[in-house]
């Protein structure tokens, strides 16, 4: 599951080239053009309809083969960047672009079919690569090889709203730390009465499935184990999900009467003013701002409640196996040009995005460490146009967090999930022991088909 605003983080230039892609690709492996440059394919352009982004990412790519003529770019736009139904097929068959788009989740995957290039004897020449936050770096590292680079990546937290803050007599830059406090701060913000909800989440279309997994990395625990086999869900810290999840629909009546909500309805209810809470990535903010009627000052963030674990995802660009050390080489200092310099380029070009009226500011995507993020932070900060000072609880919180892409399997998972979600804010006299128990062996079965 993807966040949906994460299509719309920090630059509007992101808008797109997280969303967009390539349709019509064409295998690796003939890397020198007619004129003797070595030619690259890439995917995941803007297409003409989103004329802002592809104009910059044109302009980039031009500016990009100005300071390396030996190079060729050859760019492919189509919906979505990757798209799962197409995406092994495209590989089978040798169609797939000489650097392509991938999401986190897909690293492991495209390695084990054996259709991803190793660039582990490339990334040294790679100025960027050791910049790059090392929890990020190992999504696209198998067995001590480097398949992939990160080009982005997000972190769930918990958006919640300054002003119902301060009316229920609550301090809006002490954000709920734990479970046992969100619920408390719910409770106090749902009575203020008039339809107000404390909290909300979502319980549909897999996405209860996802936040459950959300929260039960926020609980310490684990979907799957570690060997990918087994369910892990019943458990105490899984017992605690749904427990609490109950106890505020039914006990402290804080989660609204209305459930069975997708992110949509959730979002819609935060940009009104009339909910509390609820777990997102940073990149649903200027959504709540821009289509759902918020406002930047009121809504805030914090990490992920409990302080254990979060959930994280993102994407980044792996090389075709059949690509040529040439091709390799080339779109290593593409991918530095185009998203991998602090401040600068397609991504982080934040003076460029100010001039657009995107959103700057937002805490993430936060790919660097060290001195290079100290950069890419600096220049941030320089040009933001949104109240920095609401996301420094998630900023200070979730450096100590322990970082968890999504399980394998993830949205068959999320499927099976979402029954028992749905069950205990749907159903009063919902079982949760028997819930958990259903719900472990329907993802036994799910494992076992492989």
């Amino acid at each position: 599951m993807r966040s949906t605003g994460f299509r719309r983080t920090s630059t509007a230039l992101m808008t797109s080239a997280l969303v967009l892609a390539a349709a019509t690709a064409c295998g690796s492996g003939d890397d020198d053009a007619a004129d003797g440059k070595t030619r690259i394919t890439v995917n995941c352009m803007p297409p003409k309809s989103a004329k802002v982004d592809r104009k910059f990412f044109e302009q980039d790519v031009r500016d990009f083969e100005k300071k390396n003529p030996d190079i060729d770019v050859v760019t492919h736009d189509a919906f979505p960047c990757q798209d799962p139904k197409t995406f092994d097929a495209k590989l089978a068959g040798g169609q797939m672009e000489d650097v392509f788009y991938t999401y986190f989740t897909d690293a492991r995957h495209v390695v084990d079919i054996k259709q991803a290039a190793d660039l582990t004897p490339y990334v040294k020449d790679l100025k960027s690569y050791g910049t790059i936050q090392q929890q990020l770096r190992d999504i696209y590292t198998v067995d001590g090889k480097v398949y992939g680079i990160p080009r982005t990546g997000y972190s769930m937290g918990l958006i919640y709203n300054r002003k119902l803050f301060e009316k229920a007599g609550l301090d809006p830059d002490k954000p709920p730390a734990t479970w046992e406090e969100l619920r408390a701060d719910a409770k106090k913000i749902a009575g203020l009465g008039g339809g107000t909800v404390g909290y909300a989440d979502y319980s549909a279309q897999n996405q209860g499935g996802w936040h459950f997994t959300a929260e039960l990395y926020a609980h310490g625990g684990d979907v799957v184990s570690g060997d990918g086999r087994k369910a892990t869900i019943d458990t105490p810290e899984g017992r605690a999900v749904l427990q609490n999840l109950k106890d505020m629909r039914w006990k402290d009546e804080s989660m609204g009467s209305k459930q069975l909500l997708v992110i949509n309805d959730v979002q819609q209810m935060m940009g009104s003013g009339k909910l509390g809470m609820y777990l997102s990535a940073p990149d649903n903010i200027p959504i709540l701002v821009k289509e759902k009627g918020g406002n930047y000052k009121d809504l805030a963030l914090a990490p992920m409640p409990g302080g254990e674990g979060t959930l994280i995802g993102g994407d980044g660009y792996m090389f075709n196996k059949n690509d040529t050390p040439e091709q390799i080489k080339a779109g290593l200092k593409w991918l530095d040009h185009m998203f991998l310099t602090p401040g600068d380029g397609f991504l982080g070009d934040y003076a460029r995005a100010k001039r657009n009226d995107a959103p700057v500011g937002l805490p993430e995507p936060r790919l660097f460490t060290g001195t290079a993020d100290a950069r890419d932070q600096q220049v941030k900060k320089a040009n933001a146009n949104v109240p920095v000072e609401n996301y420094q609880a998630f900023l200070d919180g979730n450096q100590d967090l322990q970082m968890k892409i999504e399980p394998p399997r993830a949205q068959q998972i999320y499927s099976v999930l979402d029954g028992a979600v749905s069950a205990v804010l749907t159903k009063k006299d919902a079982d949760v022991d028997r819930l958990l128990k259903d719900a472990s062996g329907k993802i036994d079965s799910i494992l076992a088909r492989g």
